[in-house]
């Protein structure tokens, strides 16, 4: 480590899939020395795949961060969608890492905003930008993560939120229906039960039941042998069959009327940024207007939300940048 370079293990830790990374970081400049990509279910630990990850791998680490999807508290910290609790201290002794630090994976997706280029967005919104105004971030993925950034007078200070599993609320009656069907299957029911891939299909089995339509045989195959929301949303995109349409369609309009209610709450007039491994894949559907009159149908607060601008974040790396910045920020300042 110098004054201001440190080479830095970074980790995005999601139920689906874990990548890891180790970086040289100077200032928000990232040079990545090397990178792997793990299926999380097909191992017991964290700390199981940074022994293999840095086995044949010969770099001294001045830091470790690791951006969660689940709630962080202190040095622990546990996967909501896998079965896995993750320790800092135990990774930092084990390892020899005299820094290790853990965040909500979506506020690892704040700390890498910063790091990224215009070309890095598709912009949904121009807006105007408040320059000393707080942002926000959602993401469906796996789940639904969110999390904020409020202005400190200097600049954007991510925190952490669990609101993913705030209680779904209904706008009309369609919804409402929707809600007594997903009551049916779930103590609660949250937003995370329809925005992530899980949230499709609860999206599309409901249309179905409520249209007393037959799924045809052979997108119940595809769907069996494949990821069923994959499988829902390009049936949707290439128009193989209507109630995929309508269930991709539904989808989009309520990711929208979230990322307006996280607006409002975090009063986001430096911008929404929309992340996860979903949006990038439903560009057209995000582009075409409804996301949009969903976010700002906020009755009086309409003016407000129109003049907040809305960003898709297109680089799929950000969830892995931030904690790199992070760690690099946190090791300079020791």
């Amino acid at each position: 480590m110098t004054d201001n370079t440190c080479t830095v293990l970074a980790g995005d830790i999601g139920g689906t899939k874990t990548r890891l990374a180790i970086f040289t970081v100077t200032g928000l400049q990232l040079e990545c020395q090397a990178e792997d990509t793990y299926r999380s279910r097909e191992h017991a630990s964290l700390s199981e795949l940074i022994a293999d990850f840095i086995a044949s791998r010969d770099h001294r680490l001045d830091a470790a961060c690791f951006g969660i999807a689940g709630p962080v508290r202190g040095t622990l910290a546990d996967v909501t969608n896998l079965p896995w609790r993750i320790d800092a201290t135990e990774i930092g002794q084990r390892f020899k890492l005299r820094r290790v630090a853990l965040l909500n994976d979506l506020e690892a997706n704040a700390w890498g905003i910063r790091t990224l280029d215009a070309g890095d967005f598709q912009v949904l919104n121009g807006g105007k930008e408040d320059v000393t105004g707080n942002a926000a971030v959602i993401a469906a993925g796996t789940g639904l993560g969110e999390a904020g950034l409020y202005h400190d007078g200097n600049r954007l200070q991510p925190f952490a939120t669990e609101g993913g599993h705030t209680d779904f609320s209904p706008g009309n009656e369609l919804e409402m229906e929707l809600l007594r069907f997903l009551m049916q299957r779930h103590a609660h029911v949250s937003w995370e039960r329809v925005l992530s891939g899980q949230g499709l299909v609860n999206l599309h089995d409901f249309l179905h039941h409520h249209r007393g339509s037959e799924l045809p045989d052979w997108l119940r195959e595809e769907m069996r042998n494949g990821d069923p929301a994959a499988t829902i949303s390009r049936a949707a995109q290439t128009d193989r069959d209507a109630v995929c349409s309508e269930a991709l369609e539904l989808f989009v309009h309520l990711y929208g009327v979230e990322a307006g209610n996280l607006a409002l709450k975090t009063m986001a007039t430096g911008g929404v940024y929309i992340g996860g491994g979903i949006a990038p894949k439903i560009l057209d559907q995000l582009k075409d207007g409804k996301f949009l009159e969903a976010f700002c149908a906020k009755g009086r607060m309409r003016p407000l939300l129109e003049e907040i601008p809305v960003r898709v974040i297109l680089n799929e790396r950000t969830a892995l940048y931030g904690p790199a910045v992070f760690a690099a920020t946190e090791a300079l300042q020791s």
